[in-house]
């Protein structure tokens, strides 16, 4: 498991009205390496919204349909709940989040 990398999981989100849904760890290396048993995720979802804390992805990265990543609905996954592996963001896309996860957490 690495940062970057795309899973669809089962009820991973406990707000979430879908059975399934594809989360994005955006957690850092060394938490996704260590004893934690959860890591930090952003959803994606069909719909792209327009704002700065959503990023665009889609068929390139191993999903079906254009999609976004949401970075201002961070959420903790259990790292058990992460199995079903769709694909990793390319380095652009891996640096479009880090600064919608910047804008979404007011930080730099």
């Amino acid at each position: 498991m690495k940062r970057g990398d795309l899973y669809r999981v089962y009820r991973g989100l406990k707000y979430d009205p879908k059975n399934y849904r594809v989360v994005l760890v955006v957690s850092r290396q060394e938490v996704v390496d260590n004893d934690f048993s959860m890591v930090i995720c952003a959803p994606v979802y069909s719909k792209y919204g327009g704002l700065r804390t959503q990023v665009e992805v889609g068929v390139d990265e191993g999903l079906k349909h254009d999609s976004a990543v949401y970075c201002d609905e961070l959420a903790s996954v259990e790292k058990t709940a992460l199995t079903d592996f769709i694909g990793s963001l390319p380095n652009d896309k891996m640096e479009a989040v880090n600064a919608a996860l910047r804008i979404a957490l007011a930080v730099g």
